[in-house]
């Protein structure tokens, strides 16, 4: 009993901001402006569906460089040792000791059209080019603000590895490239998947770095429940059904990987 006892604070901290809110939201999302049940909100919707694919497909893009960036990052980070090992690694976590939003305003300022990028151009008399306010800011804010979530992941079951399996591999003939790909990848695709999974559900939400690199020519998900509960266009019911709604994509996001993750077991040679 007094075991149980230890975790009621946590029990009512999570019913308080996590499953009230939800609760709330849900009863939003199924209301009108008069109180009454109605799924016109759902309905309504259908208006904004080229937000939520570009939301999602500007989400995958994003993760998927993170992946192809992350991942030998990942990997080399394992490797090393010593100095260049923690250099490495201080070197990535270091954006994330700075604000998010002050990370986000720096590129802005670099990639506007009076720039730092474009000043750097301009001195071999190109540009300048037009960078902030597009698509592929709004990629590059994603990749800078989450690669540290994919990368630590993966290098985290990489280090745990057992250096004995990958010498099985290399007594049994197995060359580098055949000991990556039959041993290592195999055995990290959990820090993988839970990379992806981390990286992915921030940047299909987000709305402060669409806001300031995409400025008002993108609209994407987090902008768009953004304008229903703080902007002019002001319409609580029908944000908290597009929060309702891109949080249950989210949650069958999360089980698909989840379910693809446990079954990742063992190697075959």
């Amino acid at each position: 009993m007094k075991s149980k006892a230890i975790s009621y604070p946590y029990v009512g901290w999570m019913a308080l901001f996590v499953v009230a809110p939800i609760l709330i939201i849900t009863v939003y999302a199924f209301t009108s402006g008069a109180g009454g049940f109605t799924l016109a909100n759902f309905k309504d919707m259908a208006q904004y569906a080229s937000a939520f694919g570009r939301s999602f497909l500007l989400a995958a893009v994003a993760t998927a460089v993170c992946l192809l960036i992350g991942y030998p990052m990942a990997y080399y980070l394992a490797r090393e040792t010593g100095w260049v090992h923690r250099m490495a690694t201080m070197l990535i976590m270091l954006p994330m000791w700075m604000n998010f939003l002050l990370r986000t305003y720096s590129w802005k300022f670099l990639l506007e059209r009076n720039g730092l990028i474009n000043a750097f151009f301009g001195l071999f008399g190109l540009g300048p080019f037009q960078m902030i306010d597009t698509q592929g800011a709004i990629v590059l804010g994603m990749v800078y603000n989450f690669l540290p979530y994919m990368v630590l992941p993966i290098f985290s079951v990489i280090t745990k590895i057992d250096p004995k399996v990958i010498e099985a591999a290399q007594d049994l003939g197995a060359d580098g490239v055949t000991t990556f790909r039959r041993v290592i990848f195999p055995l990290s695709l959990p820090g993988v998947l839970s990379g992806i999974t981390m990286v992915f559900i921030p940047s299909v939400s987000t709305f402060a770095i669409s806001r300031l690199l995409g400025g008002s020519k993108t609209l994407l998900l987090g902008n768009l429940i953004d304008m229903q509960f703080l902007g002019s266009a002001y319409n609580p019911h029908l944000g908290s059904a597009i929060s309702l709604v891109m949080m249950v994509i989210v949650m069958v996001c999360m089980a698909v990987m989840n379910h693809f993750g446990d079954g990742e077991q063992g190697v075959t040679l």
